[in-house]
């Protein structure tokens, strides 16, 4: 098993999209990046603390490769946004993988040329590519959030169309599994 950490904004949304591919075997919703220690909620929702809403995704390479996670994950939220996502707005919100090792980073600098080569966007990719440091799991009850509120308001406007793109665009990547 190899281990990933991907900010894209909220983590409820990166959670909810790479939860659901073949070969992923966890997605834990936590914090990165910043100088405290076991940082809560609110502390990084103030956007001050230098921490990032992340994901920890443990995965299985042989099924799934750390390039085809990263291709999920520039598909399914906006890397052009710095401090941004939607109306998800500071520090804690920014694009950012956080490389594991030099492989890892050299991989995510190479898809971040590629796209920028393929034009995929209108405007430059701000995502960073740092080193991964102390990861923090979120309280609880983050944990999971899409699945157990759906029907909330922000699930269904905000998560549920991510969650859609990528049934439509990478079904042959889903777990057989992947709830409707």
């Amino acid at each position: 098993m190899e281990t990933a950490y991907l900010g894209g904004g909220c983590f409820w949304c990166v959670e909810a999209v790479l939860e659901r591919l073949k070969g992923v075997q966890d997605v834990t919703s936590g914090y990165m990046g910043g100088a405290s220690e076991h940082p809560t909620y609110e502390q990084v929702s103030r956007g001050d603390s230098g921490h990032v809403e992340v994901v920890r995704v443990v995965f299985d390479p042989s099924i799934v490769s750390f390039e085809t996670i990263l291709t999920v994950f520039f598909a399914t939220h906006d890397p052009t946004t710095l401090n941004k996502q939607g109306n998800d707005v500071g520090e804690q919100y920014r694009s950012v993988i956080f490389a594991v090792n030099q492989e890892q980073a050299a991989a995510a600098h190479a898809k971040i040329v590629q796209l920028e080569a393929d034009q995929v966007y209108e405007r430059p990719i701000v995502t960073a590519v740092e080193p991964a440091t102390t990861f923090y799991e979120v309280e609880s009850y983050h944990q999971d959030y899409y699945r157990q509120n759906i029907q909330a308001g922000y699930c269904s406007v905000v998560i549920s169309p991510k969650v859609a793109k990528l049934r439509k665009e990478f079904a042959h990547l889903l777990q057989e599994n992947d709830p409707e």
